[in-house]
């Protein structure tokens, strides 16, 4: 079956299509959508076999899986993350916006995914749409980027050409206009320190 093609408008996501994606969340499907860097792939954190069947699309060992979560704001990132006084401070500056966080995880993480991971990323976006979904369905989406095999565009921007590639592999596909292909900045804050390990478009550097 066709994945399901839905044109939401960032500026105002409308709510019944907010809905139609939380349901198919809940019944363990995978979506790709927008967010404020590249377009992502992610399903509801609670459901074991679709994190299994986003590893299996990926072609990633889930005991292995460098985990990002997109959670709606920075009030929940206590029950899956451990967090000093110092990295809340400046992730309170820099979010929403394009940055993954590498923190300590909680002891509800490796429960989730059925490994002993240590560490999570936590991403939350400037762009109402995934934060619209992660708000509606209630706990945060475990999310990892669309890439291209194309060597000079290594993540695809454009929703259309998304889905001719992704239409039997997923269960829904939004389209909120042209990505970027440039992903987020990710820094870890697993030490006393803040180490970029990927140079993405967010400078963190303005917020420490």
């Amino acid at each position: 079956m066709n994945a399901t093609f839905l044109k939401i408008y960032p500026e105002n996501p409308e709510r019944q299509k907010i809905d139609q994606i939380v349901k198919v969340l809940q019944d363990g499907g995978l979506i790709i959508y927008p967010t404020d860097t590249v377009y992502g792939l992610g399903c509801d954190i609670h459901n074991q076999k679709a994190v299994e069947k986003l590893c299996r699309l990926k072609g990633l060992n889930p005991k292995k899986l460098n985990l990002s979560f997109i959670c709606y704001d920075l009030s929940h990132i206590s029950e899956y993350a451990k967090i000093n006084t110092q990295v809340f401070k400046v992730m309170k500056k820099a979010l929403p916006g394009p940055f993954t966080f590498i923190l300590p995880a909680s002891s509800k993480v490796p429960k989730i995914v059925n490994s002993n991971k240590k560490t999570v990323g936590i991403r939350i976006p400037d762009n109402n749409i995934p934060r619209s979904i992660v708000q509606a369905l209630g706990n945060p989406i475990i999310t990892t980027s669309i890439k291209d095999e194309d060597e000079i565009i290594e993540y695809s921007t454009d929703p259309e050409l998304i889905y001719e590639k992704f239409q039997h592999l997923v269960d829904i596909i939004v389209d909120g206009g042209y990505g970027n292909n440039t992903p987020s900045t990710v820094v870890n804050c697993t030490e006393d320190d803040f180490e970029v390990v990927r140079e993405g478009i967010g400078d963190i550097y303005q917020f420490i």
